[in-house]
């Protein structure tokens, strides 16, 4: 069957922080992407302000380069496990992947994921072994483990037969052969380029054949609705054309391999707008054919999955694509605390919903649930970190709102109950591993495995409930003084583990309303670790610290000393303070307890009490008991 000889489809996929953006950046100054005068930001696909400060990519971009002839479109995968979902779908409009590997880390976690999944679906992928040029990299021990991994995800002769690349994606260079590292030779990318050319197969082209595409990835625009992304399988499409949108789903979600779909909708439709990228730009085109990946604008509805195919093929719909299911939800909550309305636009629940539902639409990983409560919905997702992003980008956007604790999502099979498991791997140096240990058992978690690194460092590998990880990352930080490295994947569900035993620690709840004085914070540190400084604005029912033994503490932090005629007039310079712990979005959420808050505005990240009065709270735990 003929091929678009000119075209190459391929995704970079890696663990997170192995360097998949920064090699794009590079790629795009040897493809001469930008003018030669151009101010060009480093992480140029990184171009949400989140993705910047947390140094991750969170949603997949496109681009394209050309060279020497041959169009290449790349995809930017995100390396976070909370993301995956997304990456098995782009897998299915490419046609190899880039996988990146460190040379000093080897394969990791998230490298086993999109490696196992490009192998299942018959890619053939290339490895680029990254950032050879650090003191501390093994560019043949990457190697090696990277090939015994292959073998161990049962990849086939061709599959295991990889190209390979050396390189270093900061610097903006790749080579074939590790001798030409020392000989001095390793600069520019086209090493790069011409073993994508030569070894990804160019995507069928078969424009003479009715229009067929899959959707795997969408985008929302105010003015236009949804729009869905996709490789044209075969012929073409113009503005204007008209076309049938299919849905499917799976007969029995649990026996997917015997290929049984039924055909859940079906839509007439027109093309609108049809959209292609040209570089890192997103630019409208009147036509596009067999082989290329492109946006297209027209159903009133799209989903993940969707078919789009000539009226001819109407019958022959194709199967669906798998959406990740939610393994963790939390409570989205309207702000009733008495400094809602002033630092940010406090929201009713109608709006809550609305701006829920917005992100719905391109959002497929996450669900949102109206369970009758008048104060808020559930919303659930792949993690707490999925989530957290969410949580943050509402915050930017002005709105004030409450979230809860988050929770696992549990199944029941023949009368057992079910919970989400992952595979948490951790590299420590050795001096830590007594307490990771004594940590990890008490959150159920279970050894599968240890070995020494290149490093010095010492690996220790899992199997814990995901609800053991709620809450343990900022903990293994600090027991580890920051020295640790710590990931997991979803593994899938296992029978209920156990009880795990709640924060040991109980919090400071304030009493009263007003501003916190220092004389008064002087007390309460030394009954705990503090939250809040002098004159920080406090509310009743408001945390303001962490106490030192179990149990919640209620204290008053705005009480003023009483003036007296012995009180020296420079007495109040005399009180000296510890550093209060300042809670990030992610450390909150982490630390809360069940009965508690976290009240997120655009100016201040709090935590509070569910229930704000301290007499109701004593009431509830009564009824409770």
């Amino acid at each position: 069957m003929k091929r678009a000889e000119h075209i190459r489809n391929i995704a970079i996929v890696a663990h997170i922080d192995h360097g998949k953006t920064t090699l794009i950046d590079s790629i795009f100054r040897a493809a001469q992407v930008f003018r030669g005068n151009a101010r060009v930001e480093e992480r140029v696909m990184d171009n949400d302000d989140l993705e910047r400060e947390k140094g991750i990519t969170i949603r997949a971009k496109h681009c394209t380069v050309e060279w020497k002839g041959y169009k290449i479109n790349i995809i930017d995968t995100p390396g976070h496990a909370d993301f995956f979902g997304e990456v098995e779908r782009i897998l299915s409009t490419v046609d190899s992947v880039l996988l990146l590997v460190d040379a000093g880390e080897g394969p990791m976690p998230q490298t086993r994921y999109v490696l196992s999944h490009a192998l299942g679906i018959g890619l053939k992928p290339i490895v680029y072994i990254n950032k050879v040029d650090r003191k501390e990299a093994d560019p043949l021990a990457a190697l090696n483990a990277t090939f015994d991994l292959f073998l161990e995800l049962g990849a086939t002769d061709e599959q295991a037969d990889f190209p390979v690349l050396y390189g270093s994606g900061l610097s903006g260079w790749a080579v074939s052969d590790l001798k030409d590292i020392k000989g001095g030779e390793s600069r520019g990318m086209d090493a790069l380029f011409e073993c994508i050319v030569k070894h990804v197969a160019p995507p069928l082209a078969d424009e003479e054949s009715p229009f067929l595409m899959q959707v795997s990835t969408l985008a929302w625009n105010e003015y236009i609705g949804r729009m869905g992304c996709g490789k044209i399988i075969q012929g073409r499409i113009r503005r204007g054309d008209e076309f049938v949108r299919i849905s499917t789903a799976w007969e029995d979600k649990n026996d997917k391999d015997n290929q049984n779909y039924v055909v859940t909708d079906r839509e007439p439709s027109r093309t609108v707008q049809i959209f292609v990228t040209h570089g890192l730009e997103r630019v409208e085109v009147d036509q596009a054919g067999a082989g290329d990946i492109v946006w297209i604008s027209g159903p009133k509805e799209i989903g993940i999955g969707d078919t789009l195919a000539s009226p001819d093929l109407d019958s022959f719909p194709l199967p669906p694509l798998d959406i990740e299911e939610p393994t963790v939800s939390m409570f989205f909550l309207v702000n009733n605390g008495p400094f809602a309305g002033q630092e940010g636009r406090p929201i009713t629940l109608r709006q809550l919903k609305a701006r829920l539902e917005r992100e719905l639409h391109t959002n497929v990983a996450l669900r949102m649930e109206d369970l009758g409560r008048s104060d808020g919905v559930k919303v659930s997702g792949r993690g707490e970190l999925q989530l957290a992003i969410l949580i943050e980008e509402m915050r930017r956007e002005g709105m004030e709102f409450c979230v809860s604790k988050p929770e696992v999502i549990t199944e029941e099979h023949d009368g057992a109950l079910y919970e989400p498991m992952e595979d948490l791997v951790i590299d420590i140096p050795e001096e830590y591993q007594g307490v990771v240990y004594e940590k990890l058992s008490r959150r159920r978690a279970r050894v599968r495995g240890m070995e020494s690194l290149r490093t010095g460092l010492t690996r220790l590998l899992f199997t814990v409930p995901t609800r053991g990880l709620i809450g343990y990352r900022g903990e293994f930080m600090t027991d580890t003084r920051g020295l640790g490295i710590m990931s997991s994947r979803f593994s899938g569900y296992a029978p209920w583990v156990g009880d795990i035993a709640p924060r040991s620690r109980g919090s400071l709840v304030s009493l009263d309303t007003g501003e916190a004085t220092s004389y008064q914070l002087e007390n309460l540190q030394e009954r705990g670790t503090l939250f809040v400084s002098p004159m920080d604005r406090i509310y009743a029912g408001m945390i303001v610290g962490e106490n030192s033994r179990p149990g919640d503490m209620p204290c008053n932090p705005t009480k003023k000393k009483q003036a007296t005629n012995h009180r020296a007039s420079t007495k109040e310079f005399t009180v000296k303070l510890d550093v209060p712990r300042r809670m990030s979005l992610e450390k909150a959420i982490e630390w809360i307890a069940d009965d508690e808050l976290v009240e997120v505005t655009p100016k201040s990240i709090r935590l509070r009490k569910s229930i704000l009065d301290d007499n109701e709270r004593r009431k509830a735990r009564r009824i409770s008991a």
